[in-house]
C-alpha cells in the first residue's frame, strides 16, 4: 500500500500540469464555443492547446521516477521508532563467537522483530501547493465542473466539423436544441426542451425561449404563437432564434426529428396589500401604520398615498375658503432587506407634524407592484393624519393660524389680524419677551408681504416654519428658572387632562413634570440653609415634611389615573400636588432630598432591599413546592370528581391559589412606597401558572442548590448590614439588633433546608426571616426617631411614613387596605369593612374545610396546616 501511494504521489507531482491543461482545453469544447468561434480563432486555439499538452506531457514523463520496493520499505521503516526493519538486516560487527554477545544480539533482533508488527501503511503526500501557489489546478477543475453542468461531453466530437469550416450533414439528419428560461424573480429552473416528454408545458409569463437548429438551412423551421410578435419576426429557418413568451399557444419545430409543444401560462396573480391595524402616533407626532403585503412570487416596490379628504373636513374659521391646490403625499413603503418578499408585515413610519395635512381628515391608500409590473392597492382608508399636539394655549393658537395660512394664501390678512389680537396683552400670556418679539416680527412680515409684494409659496413656507418654531418654543419653553419650568409643566399636564391626551402624550408630559420637579428640588437643596426656608417663608404650623419618594409616588398615581381615564380623580391629586409645591421648603440635615442620606436612612434602604429579595426567594421556593404538588394532582383529581367536585377543578388547586395569594400578599407589605400595587398582583398570578417574573430570575432558582446559594448570599448581606448599623441607644435599638440576629438565624436554617431539598421547612424558615426583618425595620425606625428628636416632629412618622400623616398613593397592603401612619408595617383600617376582607374570611374558611379532608395527599395537607398556623 505504501508503494502504491508512492506511485500516486510521483504521478501527481509529475503530471498535474498535464491534466490542468487538459481541463482548460476540454471545458470550452464541452460548452460548444468551437461551434460559434471564427475558424481562424479555432485553429489558433488548437495549436496552442496541442503545444501546451505536448509540453506538459513531456514535462511529466521527464520528472517521473518510478518508486522501488526498497523506497516503500524505507518509508515504512522511517515511521517506526528505532527503524526496526533496517535493524533486522544488520550483521553483528563485533563479538561474533562470544556467547554473551550473541545472546544480546539475538535479544536485540527479537525486540526489533516485535516492533515491526506495529508497521502501518504510510499515506502519500499528494500536495503540490509549493509548485502551484496560485491554485491554477483548482481553476481548471472548476471550469471543467461548470462545463459538465451546462455543456455536453458529446460536443467535443463536433470539433472536426467546426475545424473544416462548416457543419457537416449529420448521418441521422438535422438536429435541434432548445431551452425555456423562466424570469429570474420566479426562482424556477431552466427547461431543456429535448428532455421534455409531454407535449404540454406550463411556464411563467415572460419566459424566454432559445432555439438552435443544426443542419442545412431549410431542413428545420420554427412556428410559434406564444410570443405575440408582429414585427421583427425573422425567418422561420434561422439557425438560432429567441423570443419571449407573452401568451399561451403552440411552439413547434417542423422537419425531420422535429417536435411540438402546447405552452400554457402559469397564472401570475397581482400583488395585494392591506392595513393590518389602526394608525398610531407617539407624543412627538410620529405616525406608525402597520401593513401586510403579499404576492405569489415577490413584491418589488410599494407606495403610500395620502390625500386630503375635503368631504370630511370641518370647514370652519380659516378652512371656509377653498384650499390652495396641493398634491397628494406619496411615500415609498419599506421593503424587507433580507428574507422572502412574497408575504411580509412591516410598518410605515413617518412624521407629518409640520405638513399642511397634519391633524386633518385624509385618505391613505397603499399600492404594491410585482416584478411583472402588476399592481395591487388597498381600499382608501379614511383617517386623521397624526401630528404633534400642543397643550399650551398660545402655542395651540399659533399652530391653528399656521394651519390656516398653509390652507390658503388668501387667509394671510385674517391670520395676521388674529395673531395681533392674541398678542394684545403680552405681559399676561407670553412667558418672556423673546417669544413675543418673534411673534410681532412674523406678523409684520406677513402683513408686508400680503399687502405689498403678494404672498408667494416660498414666503408662505418660510413664515409657516417660523410659526412652527415659535409654537415649539412656547410649548416646551426655554425657562432658566426651575420654578417657572415646574409651573409650566403642571399647566401643560392640566391642559392635557382637560383635552383628553393620549397615553403617549401623558407619559411624555409626566416625564417632563418629573424632570422639572427634580430640577426644582435640586435648586432648593443648593440654596437651602439649615432649619431655614428657601422658597416659601410662610410654612404651615404643623411643620410637616414630605420626601421626594412621596412626591414620586403621588405623580405615579396621577399618571395611572390619567391612563385609566379617571380624569376627575387625577385633577384632585394634581391640586394636592400644587398645594404641596406652594408650601414646599427644603432644609439640610433632615434626610430629605435636599441633603445627603444619613447612615440610618441608608441602613433602612438596605434593609428594605433585603426584605424584597427575601420575599422574592420565598416566592420561588413556593413555586418549586407547587411543582411537586402537581405530580400527585391527577390521582387527586379523580378522587375529587367521584366526590362531586366540579369538572376541571383539580384537588388542592384552590388551596394552592389561596396560599399563594397569601404568600404574595405577605411580600407586598415589604415593598417600598414607589412600587405599584400591580407588581405584587402580577407576581401572584405568575406564581399560580408556574411561571416566573422579575426579569427571569425565577429561572435561575430552578434548582434547590441555586436557591440555597442565593439564600446564603442574602444571609451574608444581612450580616454585613448588621455590622454597618449606626451606633444607636435605647430599647428600640436593642430590639432591632435582636430581630436582625433572629432573621439571620432563620436565613441560615432556610439555607440548610434548601440544600437538603426540604422545601416546606425552607419556606417556614424564610417566613420567620421575613417576620424578623419587618420587626427589625420597625424597631430601627423607632430607634432613629428616639436618637434624633430634633429632626423628627410629632406627626411626621418614621422614615417610611408620610410627612403629614396623609396616606400615600398606591401604598396599600395585598388585600387593598390603605396603610396607616406606620407605613409598610400595618393598616389602621377595620378588617371587616369591605368586600375584600370578607373574601379573606371565605378563603380562610375554605382552607379549614380542605384541611379536614383526609383523602387529600399528605404533602398537601401539611401545606394547608402550615397556612392555617401562619394566618
Amino acid at each position: 500500500m505504501t508503494h502504491a501511494g508512492l506511485v500516486a504521489e510521483r504521478v501527481t507531482q509529475s503530471f498535474w500540469p498535464f491534466w490542468t491543461v487538459l481541463f482548460f482545453v476540454l471545458a470550452p469544447l464541452m460548452m460548444g464555443w468551437h461551434e460559434i468561434a471564427p475558424l481562424e480563432g479555432l485553429w489558433a486555439f488548437g495549436v496552442i492547446a496541442l503545444v501546451a499538452l505536448v509540453w506538459s506531457l513531456i514535462y511529466g514523463i521527464r520528472r517521473l521516477t518510478w518508486p522501488s520496493r526498497a523506497e516503500a520499505t524505507a518509508r515504512v521503516d522511517a515511521r517506526l521508532p528505532g527503524r526496526p526493519i533496517a535493524a533486522l538486516t544488520d550483521v553483528q560487527a563485533i563479538g561474533a563467537g562470544d556467547a554473551a554477545s550473541e545472546a544480546v544480539w539475538s535479544a536485540h533482533l527479537a525486540r526489533m522483530a516485535e516492533k515491526t508488527k506495529q508497521a502501518k501503511a504510510v499515506e502519500p503526500d499528494l500536495r503540490v501547493s509549493a509548485a502551484d501557489p496560485y491554485g491554477v489546478r483548482f481553476m481548471a477543475l472548476l471550469v471543467l465542473i461548470v462545463a459538465l453542468f451546462f455543456g455536453s461531453i458529446w460536443r467535443v466530437g463536433t470539433l472536426a466539423d467546426a475545424a473544416s469550416g462548416g457543419v457537416a450533414p449529420l448521418a441521422t439528419g438535422p438536429a435541434w436544441e432548445g431551452w425555456i428560461e423562466p424570469p429570474a424573480y420566479t426562482g424556477k429552473p431552466t427547461l431543456y426542451l429535448a428532455d421534455i416528454i409531454a407535449n404540454r408545458v406550463q411556464v411563467p409569463q415572460g419566459s424566454f425561449v432559445t432555439l438552435r437548429l443544426y443542419g442545412d438551412v431549410g431542413d428545420l423551421t420554427v412556428s410559434e404563437t406564444v410570443s405575440g410578435r408582429t414585427e421583427d419576426l425573422g425567418a422561420a429557418t434561422d439557425l438560432q432564434q429567441g423570443f419571449e413568451i407573452t401568451q399561451g399557444g403552440t411552439l413547434s419545430i417542423d422537419g425531420e426529428n422535429g417536435a411540438s409543444w402546447t405552452i400554457l401560462l402559469l397564472p401570475d396573480d397581482a400583488p395585494s396589500v392591506d392595513l393590518t391595524g389602526p394608525i398610531e402616533a407617539d407624543a412627538s407626532g410620529e405616525m406608525s401604520q402597520p401593513f401586510a403585503a403579499m404576492d405569489d412570487y415577490a413584491v418589488v416596490a410599494g407606495t403610500a398615498t395620502i390625500a386630503l379628504d375635503l368631504s370630511r373636513t370641518e370647514r370652519l374659521h380659516g378652512l371656509t375658503v377653498d384650499p390652495d391646490p396641493r398634491d397628494a403625499v406619496t411615500l415609498d413603503l419599506p421593503m424587507p432587506f433580507t428574507g422572502d418578499r412574497a408575504d411580509f408585515d412591516d410598518f410605515l413610519i413617518d412624521d407629518f407634524s409640520q405638513h399642511p395635512f397634519a391633524n386633518l381628515p385624509v385618505t391613505l391608500t397603499l399600492q404594491v407592484e410585482d416584478a411583472l409590473g402588476q399592481t395591487g392597492a388597498s381600499d382608501p382608508e379614511p383617517l386623521i393624519l397624526p401630528g404633534r399636539r400642543f397643550f399650551q394655549p398660545i402655542a395651540r393658537a399659533v399652530i391653528e393660524q399656521r394651519r390656516d395660512l398653509l390652507w390658503s394664501k388668501s387667509n394671510a390678512p385674517r391670520v395676521a389680524q388674529i395673531l395681533r389680537a392674541v398678542s394684545h396683552r403680552p405681559e399676561d400670556i407670553f412667558p418672556d419677551e423673546t417669544t413675543y418679539l418673534r411673534l410681532r416680527f412674523i406678523i409684520r412680515r406677513l402683513e408686508n408681504m400680503a399687502e405689498i409684494d403678494g404672498l408667494t409659496d416660498e414666503i408662505r413656507d418660510e413664515l409657516a416654519l417660523a410659526l412652527w418654531d415659535l409654537a415649539v418654543q412656547l410649548e416646551e419653553g426655554s425657562l432658566a428658572d426651575a420654578r417657572a419650568r415646574l409651573e409650566r409643566a403642571q399647566e401643560r399636564l392640566e391642559e392635557a387632562m382637560r383635552n383628553g391626551a393620549s397615553d403617549e402624550e401623558i407619559a411624555e408630559l409626566m416625564q417632563e413634570l418629573r424632570e422639572a420637579m427634580n430640577q426644582y428640588m435640586n435648586m432648593l437643596a443648593q440654596n437651602a440653609e439649615p432649619n431655614d426656608t428657601t422658597d416659601q417663608p410662610d410654612q404651615n404650623a404643623e411643620g410637616n415634611q414630605i420626601t421626594q419618594d412621596e412626591l414620586q409616588a403621588l405623580m405615579d398615581r396621577i399618571q395611572e389615573l390619567m391612563e385609566e381615564g379617571r380624569m376627575a380623580e387625577a385633577m384632585e391629586l394634581m391640586e394636592q400636588l400644587n398645594e404641596l409645591m406652594e408650601n414646599l421648603r427644603v432644609t439640610q440635615g433632615q434626610g430629605g432630598e435636599g441633603g445627603p442620606q444619613t447612615p440610618g436612612e441608608q441602613s433602612m434602604e438596605d434593609l428594605a432591599e433585603t426584605l424584597r429579595d427575601q420575599q422574592q426567594l420565598n416566592d420561588e421556593a413556593f413555586r418549586e413546592l407547587q411543582e411537586q404538588f402537581n405530580q400527585g394532582q391527577e390521582q387527586g383529581q379523580q378522587r375529587g370528581q367521584e366526590q362531586g367536585q366540579q369538572p376541571g377543578q383539580q384537588p388542592g388547586q384552590q388551596g394552592q391559589q389561596q396560599g399563594q395569594q397569601g404568600q404574595d400578599g405577605q411580600g407586598q407589605q415589604g415593598q417600598q412606597p414607589g412600587q405599584q400595587q400591580g407588581q405584587g398582583q402580577g407576581q401572584g398570578n405568575n406564581a399560580q401558572d408556574g411561571l416566573t417574573d422579575e426579569g427571569g430570575q425565577g429561572g435561575e432558582g430552578g434548582s434547590d442548590q441555586s436557591l440555597a446559594e442565593r439564600q446564603q448570599a442574602l444571609r451574608d448581606g444581612l450580616n454585613q448590614l448588621r455590622n454597618g448599623l449606626p451606633g444607636l441607644s435605647g430599647d428600640a435599638a436593642d430590639n432591632a439588633e435582636r430581630a436582625l440576629e433572629r432573621a439571620e438565624g432563620a436565613m441560615d436554617g432556610a439555607e440548610n433546608a434548601l440544600r437538603e431539598g426540604d422545601l416546606p421547612q425552607a419556606i417556614d424558615r424564610q417566613a420567620e426571616a421575613l417576620d424578623a426583618l419587618r420587626d427589625g425595620m420597625r424597631n430601627l425606625g423607632e430607634a432613629l426617631a428616639e436618637n434624633q428628636p430634633d429632626q423628627l416632629e410629632e406627626g411626621q412618622g418614621n422614615q417610611t411614613g408620610n410627612a403629614d400623616g396623609r396616606p400615600q398613593p398606591e401604598r396599600r397592603d395585598p388585600l387593598g387596605r390603605q396603610l396607616g401612619e406606620q407605613g409598610q408595617f400595618g393598616t389602621e383600617e377595620s378588617l371587616l369593612q369591605d368586600e375584600i376582607n370578607r373574601r379573606a374570611e371565605e378563603l380562610l374558611r375554605e382552607l379549614r374545610d380542605r384541611s379536614s379532608e383526609q383523602d387529600r395527599p399528605q404533602l398537601e395537607l401539611d401545606y394547608l396546616r402550615r397556612l392555617l398556623d401562619r394566618f
